[in-house]
């Protein structure tokens, strides 16, 4: 069955991570505030995981949180529209011989409908703001519950419209960067590897609104409300002790107002009743 778009952003979006794919993990891996990041929503979601527990993960990439579950032993089905992204996931996988843990398909997220592998799942689950580069995003949350078994979780790491420390960008003199969040209702135009696309910011409450009928709200963290984003490079290895002293903040304050509202991302976890 041949991968379907479902409009030109995503064509885009595609375009802008498979030309990526060859070079993501070497730009990203060693960057010590993204593996922060990534082990705050890895720590985040075993907590709702069984000994077994199936996985749906939408945007998956190059299969660095599928590999990390699947070597867990949990089973994981990786989608992406990017198929430079899935090709590079399943060089990884077969290198790592969890062929029996991890499967793949291309599908956008807005045609979860028509997964070949529908589940149904104990989690679905979506990293590192794959989310915001939909305007659908409510078509997206309406597929939710017909891949989930009764008591399944879902975990979505979405950019919020208000950033504290983008905002402090102000101060730098960068008023676009500070305020972009601000006027984002049309989209805001972004790039990868000279690709454009956009994306669009949302708010927890937008979520909540439409999945209250099927879901409960199991919690919100700030990621990145404390602890500076990870596109201020070098902050960690510059500032080391400053870093662990925002980091240890962080974990303490995560679930707090205002922080939990007002970081780079936040994650949000949601249970089917």
């Amino acid at each position: 069955m041949e991968p379907i778009v479902a409009n030109i952003n995503e064509q885009q979006a595609e375009s802008a991570f498979s030309t990526q794919s060859v070079i993501f993990d070497e730009l990203y891996s060693g960057n010590t505030i993204i593996n922060y990041k990534r082990k705050r929503v890895r720590d985040h979601i075993l907590q709702f995981l069984k000994p077994g527990s199936s996985i749906l993960e939408l945007n998956s990439g190059t299969g660095e949180d599928a590999l990390f579950f699947a070597q867990k032993g949990f089973k994981v089905h990786a989608t992406d529209i990017s198929v430079g992204m899935q090709a590079e996931l399943k060089r990884k996988v077969a290198s790592a011989g969890l062929n029996e843990n991890v499967t793949t398909e291309i599908c956008s997220y807005t045609m979860l409908d028509q997964l070949r592998n529908n589940g149904p799942f104990d989690h679905i689950f979506s990293n590192f703001a794959g989310l915001n580069c939909t305007n659908e995003l409510d078509k997206v949350l309406g597929s939710f519950d017909s891949l989930l078994k009764p008591g399944g979780t879902v975990t979505l790491v979405v950019l919020p419209k208000f950033c504290l420390w983008e905002t402090l960008m102000l101060f730098k003199g960068k008023f676009r960067t500070a305020f972009r969040r601000f006027f984002s209702g049309n989209g805001v135009k972004a790039h990868i590897e000279g690709v454009y696309f956009k994306c669009w910011y949302y708010q927890p409450s937008f979520i909540i609104k439409r999945l209250k009928d099927q879901f409960d709200l199991m919690g919100v963290e700030g990621l990145c409300a404390i602890v500076p984003p990870s596109y201020i490079e070098g902050f960690a290895e510059k500032h080391p002790a400053l870093y662990k002293f925002l980091v240890d903040n962080e974990d303490k304050l995560k679930s707090s107002c205002p922080w939990k509202f007002i970081g780079d991302y936040y994650i949000i976890s949601l249970k089917r009743k």
